[in-house]
């Protein structure tokens, strides 16, 4: 879902650069026959800036273990295992980046992943999450919420998972992040592709509403799991959130959180050739025995539109 080639954004520079639009320059009027015109000229965007992050994953092997997995001993192929472990550690490293924010302004290391754009405020429901906190810029992407007010994402605060709690409050932050402009342009999110996201706690609660909607169940007790939809839309499980929920709550304040985001506005850029970039097998310089491969990106996540996303907390 993150690193499909045909939906990331390529950069260049010390970091990835890219527009927002917050402002009108007030030219529509009512005007009388004859009115003497007058055209006004404004700046109706702000740009964001997120500096790049840089990630990487290796595997190595020993030549003589390499010989000792030959044929007719050979076991399984050791190369391409190792390749596939290497990546697989690269997807959780990733998973995590995504799902995480920097832990301090110091924090040079870290990407800038969904808490840093869709911040949980327990003070009101809304749209009313603001900057992030222990964060190295001043508001995610160097825009700052306290001067762009339209710069801050809905945020909802829910006591249970009923009809009249927490799917009621679903229900408004999903119409009201789904706002689409009436004309159509480059900030037009009629295109919104949206996903919801959530721990097993939370999905686990919403299989027992839909079971207890059904009235034709026939003999299967659990016949409705994983068909769990919200306006239609698949309610993904994150395994990642179940194993790190005191991380959640520390780092995005977070408890039994639902995510609607929006693929469209939530995107990652990575800088002009440094996709997944492999080097060629080589020996390690201080193991001559021993060859080495590295797997390298520069990136970083970005929003462009931080009011079409929602998170809701218990």
């Amino acid at each position: 879902q993150i690193l499909r080639k045909k939906s990331v954004q390529f950069g260049s520079g010390y970091g990835h650069q890219f527009n927002c639009r917050f402002f009108s320059n007030n030219a529509a009027r009512n005007v009388k026959l004859n009115e003497v015109d007058n055209p006004t000229t404004a700046d109706t965007q702000a740009t964001g800036n997120v500096p790049w992050r840089h990630t990487e994953t290796h595997w190595a092997l020993e030549e003589r273990i390499i010989s000792m997995n030959r044929a007719p001993s050979r076991l399984v192929s050791l190369l391409q295992t190792s390749r596939v472990d290497a990546m697989t550690d690269l997807a959780e490293l990733m998973e995590t980046n995504f799902w995480s924010k920097p832990s301090s302004a110091s924090d040079e290391l870290s990407p800038f992943g969904v808490p840093s754009w869709v911040v949980y405020n327990s003070a009101s429901d809304g749209f009313t999450g603001g900057n992030p906190s222990a964060f190295p810029q001043t508001g995610a992407g160097s825009i700052d919420s306290d001067v762009q007010s339209r710069w801050k994402n809905w945020s909802g605060k829910y006591t249970t998972l009923s009809a009249a709690d927490c799917i009621r409050k679903w229900r408004e932050a999903s119409t009201k992040t789904e706002f689409r402009p009436p004309v159509d342009g480059p900030f037009n999110n009629t295109r919104s592709q949206y996903g919801f996201y959530t721990n097993y706690t939370t999905l686990g609660q919403l299989e027992e509403i839909l079971y207890s909607q059904n009235d034709n169940l026939g003999s299967d007790v659990a016949s409705l799991d994983g068909m769990t939809r919200f306006r239609r839309t698949p309610v993904t499980w994150v395994p990642w959130f179940d194993n790190n929920s005191a991380k959640m709550l520390s780092e995005a304040g977070v408890t039994n959180p639902i995510y609607g985001l929006n693929w469209a506005s939530l995107k990652v850029a990575f800088l002009s050739g440094e996709y997944l970039k492999t080097s060629k097998v080589a020996p390690h310089p201080l193991h001559h025995r021993t060859l080495t491969s590295f797997t390298d990106c520069t990136y970083q996540y970005f929003c462009q539109d931080r009011r079409s996303n929602f998170v809701l907390s218990q």
